[in-house]
């Protein structure tokens, strides 16, 4: 970084009320992640999971007009994904017997517990932008019946410039159950605006990935790039470069191993086991349904 562009920084700092010697909330890991196509995999339960669980998987996908990627029908367990679609339009099923179209702004929540089968795909012809999470479940709820919530635009509680998926922030609350100790936030900000998240005491996790412009977080963190906090309890200090819009995960640290299947993330090998066989019996009924 030259000392121009560090000139610049300091100034954007000062005008947003902090400054260059302000203590902050250290990153530890910046990641731009593996693009394959319009996916760009930021996080894997094998390698950055390991640091943020119960958050073990984010995928940032950016899929143009033309090019969305038919996806198949696949099966999960042991965890729940959560998909924030920042732009475009998504057609939905899972085994639960719910389908239908996510909008722009929605999110979904599938908890797939002991096992689900779902799809999502973007609509023909509808650019699409947007994140998708995994999320580790306690031992509690592993291998519980699966639940799925598609939320509208309108079902997202709003407090200032952040929407609350799950958890709290501030006086408000997402409409999300994520089990534990955790929250997941979109947050816009326009260019030079400050903003500071206060986690609370227990959330020694925190990172932040973004999906529009750039961020200034104690270092810049760019378009489609994520920033792993050190574990602390202090507050993060963000000032965006742009108008910007980034989704935060902070939570207590997932206390279990990461036990993986293809598909499937559990905390022993005999509640992975569980989950596999309630997989294969659902693929079993999904076919004779023709759905699969």
């Amino acid at each position: 970084m030259n000392l121009q562009t560090v000139s610049r920084m300091d100034q954007r700092r000062e005008a947003a009320g902090t400054s260059a010697d302000t203590p902050h909330r250290a990153i530890v890991h910046r990641n731009r992640g593996t693009t394959h196509g319009p996916i760009t995999r930021l996080v894997s339960p094998g390698d950055l999971g390991e640091h943020i669980k119960p958050f073990v998987f984010l995928d940032y996908f950016k899929i143009s007009a033309t090019g969305a990627p038919r996806l198949a029908m696949h099966p999960h367990s042991g965890i729940a994904t959560l998909t924030y679609l920042m732009k475009g339009r998504m057609r939905y099923e899972d085994s639960t017997g719910k389908e239908g179209v996510l909008l722009s702004g929605g999110a979904e929540w599938m908890r797939a517990g002991n096992g689900v089968w779902h799809t999502g795909e973007p609509i023909e012809n509808v650019a699409g932008l947007g994140f998708q999470l995994w999320v580790a479940l306690p031992a509690s709820h592993e291998n519980s019946p699966p639940q799925s919530m598609y939320l509208s635009p309108g079902d997202i509680a709003r407090e200032g410039p952040v929407r609350v998926l799950a958890g709290r922030h501030g006086r408000t609350r997402g409409a999300i159950p994520a089990p534990g100790d955790m929250n997941y936030l979109v947050v816009e900000l326009r260019d030079g605006e400050r903003w500071q998240y206060t986690p609370p005491p227990s959330h020694d996790v925190a990172w932040l990935a973004v999906g529009a412009g750039t961020v200034d977080a104690g270092g810049l963190v760019d378009t489609g790039q994520l920033a792993i906090f050190e574990e602390s309890n202090q507050a993060i200090d963000v000032v965006a470069h742009g108008d910007t819009v980034f989704v935060l995960g902070s939570a207590a640290k997932h206390p279990y191993d990461l036990i993986t299947g293809y598909y499937s993330v559990h905390t022993s090998p005999e509640a992975l086991a569980q989950g596999e066989a309630e997989i294969r019996r659902l693929g079993k009924e999904l076919r004779r349904q023709g759905r699969l």
